[in-house]
């Protein structure tokens, strides 16, 4: 087991399985916009690099200059339609509540106010001291910049530091920071992207983590 006084959680697909109300909020754009519709795993894909990126795969080349508009009209469903279809993860709110002692951050490459959102109405917002979301285009996972401002800003001893994560990036991000990574098998991320990484922990269970942190 390892001392840790602070973790980094990301959201889709590690704490919230939100993949149903994204790819709806996707959708409900494309249709707007007389695009094809995409399937729910195709939309998943693409999941985990920021809004715009997300929505920048969804309309396809030469459809450039619909991404703009096609992210507005995402985050106007996305808004009233966050948690339709969104749950926890088995045994997420057990678990933050076993840490609740431990310092605890929300790092998302979601915009904040819907992650904001999100953990509010599925009841767990309250677990986190921060929440820090993808807004600004040039500091989104896997760049170091994202828990470099955090742990500045909040004075964070980063040998004592995890973060926790389903895709390459947030490992990636993670090490590029210089903290411990754990890497959750259960959500997007694909195993063979993550384990060339070596993640320094693989839970299958977000109720192991009880079992790495003291």
């Amino acid at each position: 087991m390892i001392e840790a006084d602070t973790i980094f959680f990301d959201v889709d697909g590690t704490l919230v399985d939100s993949t149903t109300d994204i790819a709806n909020a996707v959708n409900n754009a494309l249709g707007v916009l007389k695009l094809p519709q995409l399937s729910k795993d195709r939309v998943a894909s693409y999941i985990g690099t920021g809004v715009k990126d997300l929505f920048r795969k969804s309309v396809g080349a030469g459809n450039e200059g619909l991404i703009d508009k096609g992210v507005e009209i995402f985050s106007e469903y996305y808004a009233a339609h966050s948690t339709d279809k969104s749950v926890l993860y088995p045994h997420v709110r057990e678990t933050l509540e076993h840490f609740k002692e431990k310092r605890k951050y929300i790092v998302t490459n979601r915009y904040a106010k819907f992650a904001e959102m999100t953990l509010k109405n599925l009841g767990i917002r309250s677990y986190f001291e921060g929440i820090f979301g993808g807004d600004d285009e040039g500091c989104l996972k896997p760049s170091a910049c994202v828990l470099d401002s955090v742990i500045s800003k909040f004075n964070i001893d980063k040998s004592r530091s995890l973060i926790v994560g389903d895709m390459a990036i947030d490992v990636e991000t993670g090490k590029n920071a210089g903290i411990m990574t754990c890497w959750v098998t259960y959500g997007l991320g694909k195993a063979e992207d993550v384990k060339p990484l070596k993640p320094d922990f693989v839970i299958d269970d977000m109720m192991q983590l009880k079992n790495i942190i003291r």
